[in-house]
């Protein structure tokens, strides 16, 4: 977009992206300007509105009441702007996408697929980070963030890219070491994976004939990350209860097995894209981001997508 003193997208820019990466001095870095440039353009913009945007203090930077409502109208309007221009530019997305992405999609679903989308978007570049936390993307600074399982109720927008079944498997060496489980009461006598983190499940849900059974998750080892309860499993320290995408091609080759299968309650996991914004403000090239991943799922493409039961997207 044109930048100058007195263009207010500029100054509407400037406000955006020090809401964005909560500083100054971030923001100045970011657009190419001093933190005082920053900072005066901040200053004119709440003058003009007569309403006070930030709270600034020596540590931080915190959005008001008016500017959380006006951050959601700017971002939509910068958005507009954007695909503007790349429509006037020939059509094609333009641009850095900040991706925040579960450890297990990422892995084995999403860092696959990187390269077939650079190749179709050579405007585009990603910055991607991997992380099984639940992050801010104001914070971390995220276009759109991938979380599999249940959302929390909160102001982002989603969209949901798929889902996939659960099952619970172990190594060979594991299996022949204790057993292998028959019934969910079979159990007690084994090693169960879980997790360390807050929204993790304490209990393995499983149905027998039309009654549903749950399992405590208790072993002598937890993961931080489903990625990390993987590698546990392939080790042989117990058995997991994982994602069918992050396992379907260790099935395949035999290096995992599915127990309890006949138990399977049947539940699944949803995968989605969340963005900041009202709908119809997300950024052009956020969109082929997110298009391109929900098209290659839909497709198959990708790890797993041979194994016996893959993941239904």
């Amino acid at each position: 977009m044109p930048h100058g003193e007195g263009n207010r997208l500029y100054e509407m820019e400037a406000f955006a992206t020090v809401a964005e990466l909560g500083g100054f001095s971030a923001a100045g870095r970011a657009l190419g300007r001093t933190p005082s440039a920053v900072n005066k353009l901040v200053t004119r913009l709440e003058a003009r509105l007569g309403a006070r945007l930030l709270t600034r203090t020596t540590r931080a930077v915190r959005l008001t009441a008016e500017g959380e409502a006006f951050h959601r109208r700017a971002i939509a309007i910068l958005a507009e702007v954007e695909d503007a221009e790349a429509a006037a530019a020939g059509g094609a997305p333009r641009g850095r996408v900040r991706v925040n992405a579960n450890l297990p999609f990422g892995v084995h679903c999403l860092l696959p697929r990187v390269p077939a989308f650079l190749q179709a978007n050579p405007g585009v570049t990603l910055d991607v980070v991997l992380t099984d936390e639940v992050v801010d993307l104001v914070e971390r600074r995220a276009d759109v963030a991938i979380r599999v399982g249940p959302l929390r109720a909160s102001r982002l927008l989603a969209r949901k890219l798929g889902e996939s079944p659960v099952a619970v498997v172990a190594s060979p060496a594991y299996l022949a070491r204790r057993g292998t489980p028959r019934t969910p009461a079979d159990l007690d006598a084994h090693e169960r994976i879980g997790f360390t983190f807050a929204r993790a499940l304490d209990d393995w849900p499983f149905r027998r004939g039309g009654e549903a059974l749950r399992v405590p998750v208790r072993g002598a080892v937890r993961a931080g990350d489903g990625e990390t309860a993987r590698q546990l499993a392939l080790a042989g320290a117990g058995l997991a209860r994982l994602a069918l995408f992050q396992v379907a091609a260790d099935l395949e080759a035999g290096r995992l097995v599915r127990v309890l299968e006949a138990f399977e309650p049947g539940d699944v996991l949803e995968i989605h894209a969340l963005f900041l914004g009202p709908a119809g403000s997300v950024p052009a090239r956020v969109r082929a981001f997110v298009d391109f991943v929900a098209a290659a799922l839909r497709g198959g493409r990708g790890p797993g997508a041979r194994a016996r039961r893959a993941p239904r997207v």
